[in-house]
């Protein structure tokens, strides 16, 4: 009897110590896979902000709480099982869908320039809409949907670092991936858009702190407009990326192996050159295809933009 115990015992212990492992193996492969995603991380924590812009501050923290769930949503009821499914099944359809996401994303950034080069902005475009239900709902959902595109290239491009892991690790790798990026950029969205509220109430106290609540406030427009310009390049910049990488796995490699020559010709042996080459060609690659299809949906009978 005692025996026996001991023998169940034993076999509890191997079973949390496999269990123990198996879950730092998900965290090493999550944390190796996020490490391939800042990129559109970046990205995804420029864009948001411009969905807040023009609405009630009392609505601010509200409306990013209402995207937050959405791009959780996204993440792990859409995104997760269908690349898994995909990847399973049909792992062609990866870079098609992936090139479909790079072209969107293109064509947004692509669109906000034609905007504003027509005078058009989003926050005049927020200012038309009386109805404040229709307004927050028209900001949440243009926000998840934007989410949507980037959170499937960060679970895709996490994915592709875990071929080697069973798919009970591939899943669990995915959702702590995507619960991780959610948090980080939504709680950086938050804190960025309740900057002004934070130097408002310090501009009350007296001293360096009143002054250093003066220079937050006066700068928040600054940095807002500048997260704007770096959402919009962002955009183009991993869509045009997408295309580019998308192009060469059907065998189209010479826009791909072109872009490559002139980062290193120009770079002259520096990363971080050769990186902002890359960035800035791929970035014109976006835009050029973005324009495309913006140009096309503008010659559409009865569609406004």
């Amino acid at each position: 009897m005692a025996g026996g115990l001991l023998a169940l015992l034993d076999d509890v212990a191997a079973l949390a110590r496999l269990a123990a492992a198996s879950a730092d193996d998900i965290a090493a492969a999550a944390g190796k896979a996020g490490t391939k995603t800042v990129g559109v991380v970046i990205d995804d924590a420029a864009v948001t902000p411009g969905y807040v812009v023009g609405l009630p501050p009392e609505r601010e923290l509200p409306i990013i709480a209402k995207i937050a769930i959405g791009s959780l949503r996204n993440k792990l009821l859409f995104i997760l099982p269908a690349a898994l499914l995909l990847s399973a099944f049909a792992p062609w359809a990866l870079v098609p869908i992936l090139m479909v996401g790079g072209l969107y994303l293109s064509f947004e950034g692509a669109e906000k320039i034609i905007k504003s080069l027509s005078g058009r902005s989003a926050i005049k475009e927020v200012a038309q809409i009386t109805d404040p239900a229709e307004l927050e709902a028209r900001q949440v959902g243009s926000a998840i949907r934007t989410d949507f595109i980037l959170s499937t290239e960060i679970m895709v491009i996490t994915l592709n670092e875990l071929i080697d892991n069973t798919l009970a690790e591939q899943a669990a790798a995915l959702a702590l991936v995507g619960l991780a990026v959610t948090v980080v950029v939504y709680g950086v969205v938050a804190v960025i858009v309740k900057m002004d509220d934070v130097g408002l109430h310090m501009m009350q106290k007296d001293g360096t702190v009143a002054t250093l609540g003066r220079a937050l406030v006066r700068s928040m427009p600054v940095l807002l407009k500048a997260l704007a310009l770096i959402g919009t390049a962002a955009m183009l910049w991993v869509g045009g990326g997408i295309l580019v990488h998308g192009l060469a796995e059907f065998g189209l490699a010479g826009l791909e192996e072109a872009i490559h020559h002139a980062a290193l010709a120009i770079g002259g042996g520096s990363a971080i050159v050769e990186w902002l080459v890359t960035a800035i060609c791929a970035g014109i690659v976006g835009l050029a295809a973005g324009a495309v299809v913006a140009g096309l949906l503008h010659l559409k009978p009865g569609t406004k933009h």
